[in-house]
């Protein structure tokens, strides 16, 4: 099931982003992609990996291909010459090959067999490269923060600038990541991208409070990949 974001999800969590800035300096971007990479390179390692696997029971057990093949040529009676025993193996890797290729050309299925660390790091990497270019060092006091969700990741990042590193702890986002993730487990993306803004604005708060000449410098509406 695709989870997908309203217009009221969209004014719910902006109103969220204004709300908590206007008690912090710090400034709240919100990033939500569908996904965070295309993951062909899995695809083809899976291909690749399969297409190993036969290769590896045909020179284990190489009785079963020569039975396979003499079936298939319906030649029951005489020993397979090795021409066609190398061609048939050749036939089989390609089959198998492809036929795996083109299963995991189904995003779906691709994400299912893409291991649990592999999308953690693509989905952190493009966090890190979205907060470059949204947020870090695009603020007077270096206090930009991005909440990043990915949708069919499941997964959600948040990146700091440097002065918010210097005095906030990674584990003090710990909170609006799990309000986060929950939210997006039952269906409520809207609802936990605004939960997430409000905890990380109430750990931004005493740390940089609010000035009386404070400007807004990001945007506060919520961005859609």
């Amino acid at each position: 099931m695709q989870i997908h974001l309203t217009q009221a999800d969209h004014e719910l969590v902006s109103a969220a982003v204004a709300e908590a800035e206007a008690h912090t300096s710090g400034e709240i971007v919100t990033i939500v992609a569908r996904r965070s990479d295309s993951y062909h390179d899995v695809g083809l390692s899976w291909a690749v990996a399969g297409t190993f696997i036969v290769l590896g029971l045909a020179a284990a057990v190489p009785g079963w291909l020569r039975d396979m093949l003499s079936a298939l040529l319906l030649d029951w009676e005489h020993e397979l010459p090795d021409w066609e025993l190398l061609t048939g193996l050749l036939g089989l890797l390609l089959l198998t090959f492809l036929l795996i290729r083109y299963l995991l050309a189904i995003m779906p299925l691709r994400m299912v067999m893409t291991p649990r660390a592999t999308r953690a790091r693509r989905v952190r990497r493009r966090a890190i490269l979205l907060f470059r270019t949204a947020a870090e060092a695009r603020t007077q006091g270096r206090t930009g923060v991005l909440i990043y969700l990915s949708l069919d990741e499941h997964r959600a990042e948040i990146v700091a600038d440097r002065a918010i590193n210097e005095k906030v702890a990674p584990e003090a986002w710990g909170e609006a990541m799990a309000a986060l993730i929950d939210a997006i487990r039952a269906d409520r993306p809207g609802e936990g991208l605004a939960e997430a803004v409000r905890q990380v604005g109430a750990v931004l708060a005493p740390h940089f409070p609010r000035a009386h000449d404070d400007i807004n410098e990001l945007p506060d509406r919520l961005i859609e990949l």
